[in-house]
């Protein structure tokens, strides 16, 4: 092949690195830049002869150095490629991120490639690191995830009183039944529901009666632990799950909600309305061998506050 015909390939394949939808840097092995294409120059506003030469950390100071300098000498050692990706490491380079069709994320996610590059003789002397845009595939796997994580709250979640719903809460009334069984450490159930909820109802309407059970969700929440299970066991009763709290200190919080409930104040259209709880508790014992005696326990115990003048706590007596 002559000289011209030589020149003139190279100068093809120049241009081709340059313009490929890829960043294309060249290291030596004092990590010195050998070559910077397009992508690379447009993305970070530095231009190839601004890079040429110098030291990566010199240009881009803020790169993990440490980890970078480990990964291309493996390649170096090894003479073999060597690989990121953006679940590893969202990026390495921390451009912007100009897609449209992503632009709900601020950089850049990056999957990159590092190759072993030879001299003639066979010498690996250099270091070719390959910068792969994969911003829209990692933000569309990360909206499904996120999209599936709101369909799994959503699928255990009460919609009126964004509490757990039925089904889910009595799942992990199971799960700390059987921690309970394994562990011997206490817990206590508190069940309780709104006193004569049904003449709040017929009073005032049904919407009406919706608020008071989303205020009732409220104060719960407000009142229990991170660490206690709440959930809406159906209409107007609910249930808590006391995790390591005997019936002693149960009663304690169960009060504490009972009054709180007592004292609040629902404004709703031109109605005032004041209403108050029966609360049951019941701490496990190894006597309840399913979480069905447990509930029933509760519910006994609820029974009782209602037949003995509602609005007030029931505590199972110790066995």
């Amino acid at each position: 092949m002559s000289s011209h015909n030589e020149l003139r390939e190279f100068h093809w394949l120049i241009g081709m690195l340059h313009s490929i939808n890829v960043g294309l840097i060249i290291l030596d092995k004092n990590f010195n830049i050998q070559m910077w294409n397009n992508f690379m120059a447009n993305r970070s506003g530095i231009k190839p002869e601004q890079a040429m030469g110098k030291s990566i950390f010199t240009v881009f100071s803020e790169l993990p150095r440490d980890w970078l300098e480990r990964k291309i000498n493996s390649v170096f050692l090894l003479g073999a490629r060597a690989f990121t990706t953006w679940e590893q490491r969202p990026y390495l380079f921390k451009f912007k991120n100009y897609r449209p069709i992503t632009g709900v994320s601020d950089f850049m996610y990056q999957n990159i490639t590092f190759l072993p590059l030879s001299s003639p003789d066979g010498t690996i002397d250099h270091t070719g690191v390959i910068i792969y845009d994969v911003t829209d595939m990692a933000v569309n796997k990360e909206e499904l995830e996120e999209a599936n994580r709101q369909l799994s709250r959503l699928s255990r979640t009460d919609k009126l009183t964004e509490l757990n719903n039925r089904g889910y809460w009595e799942e992990c009334l199971v799960q700390e039944h059987a921690r309970f069984l394994r562990a011997r450490q206490p817990c206590t159930l508190i069940m309780f529901d709104i006193d004569h909820f049904k003449k709040v109802n017929d009073t005032y309407g049904h919407q009406a009666g919706d608020e008071v059970i989303r205020q009732t969700a409220r104060t719960l929440q407000l009142t229990i632990r991170k660490t206690d299970i709440a959930g809406r066991y159906g209409g107007e009763e609910f249930g808590v799950v006391l995790i390591n709290t005997k019936a002693d200190n149960a009663l304690i919080l169960g009060e504490r909600l009972r009054k709180r409930i007592e004292g609040l104040t629902i404004k709703y259209a031109d109605f005032i309305i004041k209403y108050t709880i029966s609360l049951g508790i019941a701490e496990l014992t190894p006597q309840m061998s399913t979480h069905k005696q447990w509930l029933e326990a509760s519910d006994q115990c609820l029974y009782q506050s209602k037949q003995n003048g509602r609005n007030q706590s029931t505590v199972k007596p110790s066995q």
